[in-house]
């Protein structure tokens, strides 16, 4: 037996979006079956959904930022109960036995981790994501969502705040540590909302001052126009930690220059060439250049009631079921203030 929701389903790579009906499997004893309230619409989602990665799994209904109310749970789900407020983000499943998973990092299980959508679980069956009316899930993958937050805003948080909040906690910024986020698009403005929040001196590096304003209130100290002449020159040597947040097109020798001694820049971008890194940026005063993912689900957790405490949501859009394809063009064309988010409830 199976459960019909509505959905939105991209038939092939780059097609618009079309209505449609998904099979969301019976509950399992460890599941949980969420009715979905918001998707949030990740950049990720729009590579995907146009094959830009060359893996794409069709048809595919994207979204793994997900925030609903638990519908039903099974015989032995005790940490999650019927009428909760809860989320799930870019995984529904892993082995939870291997070295990994046991340190809280189900990302990189050994076995294998299974995504929200376009990825094929344990039991072969491919996954469909957020951009539906109800989603089952593994109860491990479920996170609190803690009360009394604004629940479209904080959808997003469930990939960009994990996304942000994991390198910044890693690599310690707080007082005294001088943070430069790249890019203050969906991803870059919540990084340097949780960096200012985590007490880091906090500089934006955006291409040109337009958004200068909003860095101010999200709580950057500093912003500069990378695209001014002499501008990455004058800041050389700034910046303990360098979040790049951008894909394609950043010069990262130029802004590895702006690292201090034993300085590093995490790559948060998944951009569509290869990274290059010239040899003596990294040889000069010993910066290092380093990878991110998203986190694990109780760092998830810490995340969103670290956000909850210090009041910090995604800006967002929130955008009806038939906008869809109108916003994957203007997230690409950075026309978004400064997250996409979709009512569920306007899917039929």
């Amino acid at each position: 037996m199976t459960t019909t929701v509505a959905a939105l389903s991209v038939p092939e790579a780059g097609a618009s979006f079309e209505s449609t009906q998904l099979e969301r499997r019976d509950l399992r004893p460890d599941d949980v079956r969420i009715d979905i309230s918001y998707a949030g619409v990740c950049h990720s989602d729009i590579h995907q959904a146009r094959d830009e990665w060359g893996q794409g799994v069709f048809p595919m209904t994207p979204g793994h930022e997900i925030i609903g109310t638990v519908a039903e749970v099974g015989d032995e789900v005790h940490d999650h109960a019927v009428g909760d407020t809860v989320g799930v983000g870019c995984f529904v499943d892993s082995c939870l036995e291997c070295a990994a998973c046991k340190d809280g990092e189900e990302m990189f299980c050994e076995k294998g981790v299974v995504q929200t959508y376009a990825s094929q679980g344990y039991d072969g069956e491919t996954t469909y994501g957020g951009y539906s009316r109800q989603i089952v899930v593994r109860d491990h993958f479920v996170v609190r969502i803690p009360d009394g937050v604004d629940l479209p805003g904080t959808t997003p948080l469930l990939c960009a705040g994990i996304t942000t909040y994991n390198p910044l906690k890693r690599y310690g910024a707080g007082p005294g540590v001088k943070v430069g986020v790249i890019g203050m698009g969906g991803l870059g403005h919540v990084a340097v909302k949780i960096a200012a929040a985590m007490g880091a001196e906090v500089s934006v590096l955006s291409r040109t001052d337009a958004k200068a304003e909003d860095g101010q209130t999200f709580g950057a100290a500093h912003y500069y126009a990378t695209g001014d002449d002499g501008v990455l020159d004058d800041l050389a040597g700034t910046f303990d930690l360098l979040l790049n947040t951008v894909g394609d097109g950043v010069d990262l020798d130029a802004f590895l220059g702006t690292l201090g001694r034993g300085g590093v820049m995490v790559n948060l971008g998944a951009p569509s060439d290869d990274l290059e890194v010239g040899a003596f940026s990294l040889l000069t005063q010993r910066r290092a250049v380093a990878g991110s993912m998203v986190g694990g689900l109780e760092q998830t957790q810490e995340m969103l009631d670290f956000c909850a405490e210090h009041h910090i949501t995604a800006t967002i859009e929130l955008i009806d079921a038939d906008q869809v394809d109108d916003y994957y063009d203007k997230v690409v064309d950075g026309d978004v203030r400064y997250r996409a988010v979709i009512d569920a409830s306007t899917i039929s």
